[in-house]
């Protein structure tokens, strides 16, 4: 093998030098052509065959020399700004295609003004970024499903040896069945936000745009929950436009109210409060969901659109951290923004804000 290299870069060396030869020979002969040609008539002096032959001689070995110059400055310039960037891109994209994503490329010196390595280098230390990102976030969202299923499954199964005993009460046998139920209920609703949230990451949910008022939809949404805020004695105070008219999916919509509304009741304590407001401006509809609840840091702030991120652990029973992230990338999706204002102990407001055309 590396006999055969070392004949085709022979070969390919003889080629190029070739190559040099024939144009160069041309471009000398040429050249001394029309000089000597132009002297002796200027002079007057005839060609004699002793003179065309020391002529002939001299441009052939310049040209033999010329072209072994020009050939070894073309191949230490092809080496240096062709070949060897091209060989460090093969040998790291071998290691990105036996999973080593962690390899990026130094940017080249060029001997020429052309950055046309340097620009492909930097695209190809992007897409290695990318694919290291997206190869922690598929290996966090294993490690995170696994856990999540975890608890649900752990619950079911202790209940399940619980409902075993022979001498359980009625009241025991339903606490447990109830156990069993809601545990079931949990990995359910986890298996359909990680399907809803993939389909919606890989574009395979497309949003049915249609004409729909705004105001109409978040009164529905929230009278959903008008068991839990009566029996959690949570007061509810609301300050919605009329006629707020949005182009939107209005079912993909009414999953970032649902989800909204539900954190807002779970986390806001008895008797507090939970303030819904709908306002426009000239290009945005801004909803705005507010509670009175624990509230939570800047650091849990920033992560809480993350997959799985709970903040309060102490609820995560409750949820399984998927709810937001579903959120943000329905908003994505239909170009508007979400933000969050928190203070640890005072409440948190979601604000959405959507296009009105």
């Amino acid at each position: 093998m590396k006999q055969e290299k070392h004949i085709v870069s022979i070969l390919k060396f003889v080629y190029h030098y070739a190559i040099f030869f024939l144009l160069v020979a041309f471009v000398t002969t040429s050249c001394t052509i029309l000089f000597v040609s132009t002297f002796f008539d200027t002079l007057n002096i005839p060609l004699t065959d002793e003179n065309i032959s020391t002529a002939a001689k001299l441009t052939f070995g310049n040209c033999l020399l010329l072209s072994l110059l020009f050939t070894l400055i073309d191949a230490l310039r092809r080496k240096y700004t062709v070949l060897r960037p091209v060989r460090h891109i093969a040998e790291d994209a071998e290691k990105i295609m036996q999973g080593d994503f962690s390899v990026r490329i130094k940017p080249q010196v060029q001997l020429a003004t052309d950055e046309t390595f340097n620009e492909i280098i930097e695209c190809f230390n992007k897409m290695a970024q990318e694919l290291q990102s997206v190869e922690t976030l598929r290996t966090d969202f294993i490690a995170n499903v696994s856990h999540e299923m975890k608890t649900p499954l752990s619950i079911m199964q202790n209940y399940g040896t619980l409902l075993q005993a022979p001498d359980l009460s009625d009241e025991k046998r339903m606490e447990y069945a109830k156990g069993v139920t809601d545990g079931s209920r949990r990995l359910a609703d986890m298996m359909t936000n990680i399907l809803k949230l993939n389909r919606l990451e890989n574009q395979q949910i497309f949003p049915q745009t249609t004409e729909f008022d705004l105001g109409e939809q978040l009164c529905e949404c929230l009278l959903q929950y008008k068991n839990v805020w009566e029996k959690a004695e949570i007061e509810i105070k609301t300050e919605i436009a009329e006629n707020v008219m949005i182009k939107a999916d209005a079912e993909l919509l009414g999953l970032v109210w649902n989800n909204l509304f539900s954190n807002a009741f779970k986390f806001t304590l008895e008797g507090s409060t939970v303030f819904v407001s709908l306002t426009v401006d000239d290009e945005y509809a801004i909803v705005k969901v507010q509670d009175t609840g624990c509230g939570m840091t800047a650091e849990v702030g920033a992560h809480i659109f993350e997959k799985f991120y709970q903040g309060d652990t102490s609820r995560s029973i409750q949820g399984n951290g998927l709810g937001l992230a579903l959120v943000k990338r329905v908003i994505d999706i239909m170009h508007g923004e979400i933000s969050v204002e928190s203070s640890l102990g005072v409440g948190t407001t979601f604000t959405v804000r959507m296009r009105r055309g």
